[in-house]
Formats: C-alpha cells, sequence, structure tokens
C-alpha cells in the first residue's frame, strides 16, 4: 500500500504589513482514494465515514451533499479539462481526531494511466464552512524519474476568501515536492505590493500502521483541536498587532475584531 503517515511541521511567516511567524508540530495522512476501504478493514484506529480514534469522512472533502472522494475529484477535474488524470488519487490531509478535524489543506495529487502526475488539486477550507478547490494540471515535461523526486512549481490567481487579514487581490504559487519518504508543500501568497506571506508544510513519512498512529496520538495530543484553537490564537495575535482586516466579500479594511483563518 502506497498510503503513508507523516510527522512534521507547519510553519507561517507573515512578511506585510506586520511581521508575524509561527510553527506547530503536525502529523499528516497521505491516503490513496482506493485504498481506503482495505485501510479500513486492516487498521484498529482509523475508520472510515465512522466514529474511531482516527477518521477520514467522506464529506470532510468535495462535496458535503454528494460525499464521495473519488467521484467528487474526477468532477473537479473534467471541469477543469484535464484528462486522463484519475488512475490514482492521493490525498494528503489531516485525518478525524475524536471525531473532529480542520482541514485548512488538503492536496489530492493527481496520476494517469502511465503512473505520471498528471495534476494537483488544491482544496482550501476557510472557518466559515465554506471550500474552494484550485485544479492545476502539471506540466508534461515535468521530470518525474528523480531521486529523490523533484518538486512541482505551479501558480493560481485568489479566488476564495481565507483570511480576514489578506485582501482577495493576490496570487498563489506553490511548490510542492512529490511525497515518498518526504514530503514538502511550500506557499506563497504576492499581493500588489509584493510578497505577503510563506507558508509551509512539510514531514518525515512512515508506514501507515496502528503503532504508528498510536505513537501520532501521544506524541501530538488533541492535535486537529488545537490547529483550531491556534488560528483563532493567532487571530487575535495579529489583531493585536493592528493588521488591517477585510470583511468577507468586501475589499475595504476595517478595523474590525477578527475571524477565520490567519495566514
Amino acid at each position: 500500500m502506497s498510503s503513508r503517515l507523516y510527522f512534521g511541521r507547519v510553519m507561517h511567516h507573515r512578511l506585510r504589513p506586520k511581521v508575524h511567524k509561527f510553527r506547530y508540530r503536525v502529523f499528516s495522512l497521505l491516503l490513496d482514494v482506493d485504498e481506503l476501504p482495505a485501510l479500513a478493514r486492516r487498521l484498529r484506529l482509523l475508520s472510515r465515514n465512522r466514529f474511531n480514534l482516527f477518521g477520514v469522512h467522506d464529506r470532510d472533502h468535495g462535496d458535503r451533499e454528494k460525499p464521495g472522494l473519488r467521484p467528487w475529484a474526477e468532477a473537479q477535474l473534467a471541469e477543469a479539462g484535464v484528462r486522463g488524470a484519475a488512475a490514482r488519487l492521493e490525498l494528503l490531509c489531516f485525518p478525524r481526531l475524536l471525531g473532529y478535524v480542520f482541514n485548512p489543506l488538503s492536496i489530492w495529487f493527481c496520476y494517469g494511466d502511465e503512473g505520471r502526475l498528471r495534476a494537483l488539486i488544491y482544496e482550501v477550507h476557510n472557518t466559515f464552512g465554506e471550500r474552494h478547490a484550485y485544479v492545476c494540471p502539471v506540466e508534461a515535461d515535468f521530470p518525474q524519474d528523480q531521486s529523490p523526486p523533484g518538486a512541482v512549481t505551479q501558480q493560481a490567481a485568489k479566488a476564495f476568501f481565507v483570511s480576514p487579514f489578506i485582501d482577495m487581490a493576490a496570487d498563489y504559487r506553490f511548490r510542492v515536492r512529490l511525497p515518498d519518504d518526504r514530503m514538502a508543500v511550500t506557499i506563497r501568497e504576492f499581493g500588489p505590493e509584493g510578497e505577503i506571506l510563506c507558508a509551509s508544510l512539510s514531514g518525515r513519512g512512515v508506514a501507515l500502521t496502528d503503532r504508528a498512529l498510536l505513537r501520532a496520538f501521544f506524541a501530538y495530543p488533541l492535535m486537529t483541536l488545537k490547529i483550531t484553537a491556534g488560528i483563532y490564537w493567532q487571530a487575535f495575535r495579529l489583531w493585536r498587532k493592528r493588521v488591517p482586516t477585510f470583511l468577507h466579500g468586501r475589499k475595504t479594511a476595517k478595523a474590525a475584531r477578527p475571524a477565520g483563518l490567519p495566514r
């Protein structure tokens, strides 16, 4: 099985209008979508669509109204005009821990029949309960036979409200290392005045076993709850620094108490 567990860190470094930086220890799962039924049968501590110490629920990703991981990803690829990119789908995400999870970003690795990475889907969640997917094709000449694997570089115009501390007039630049024994994701956000934010997620992979999950549970206690708590704590710190805020759906700075995801 290709599914893995990664122990690592997330880092956010805001460059403007005020410098603000933080790091957290986290763990992530890389899940082959088609392996999920077998994983749920093999592992005692990880379940699909039901409560357990760790869980993966279809409604946590894609379409809440029509749960189904593969159908949603295939529909996103088709809508973006990316063909032949769903022979294998791998999802990098945080799992539910004691029934709770919040994924600021989940990444879908979409492979073709020949085993080549054909596209990445960046699935973004905000704290207003909304989701958006950026579907980015991988260039055909991207070398995928390197050892260690190379990094995919992509970009997209911002089309989804995430943080009340960053205007919608921005662009993303992604750099994603193909996951193997290690994974690394870097996202840089640029506005009219230059780079605003650099965020990264990195980790070292281990086999996805009950023993590894138990180790994650004790090494990173209540991690998913801490992610949400950390979001609001960092928002409070930005507010204390008097970083301008933007209302959802508007681009006018407001001196309001922050809500949502700091970036």
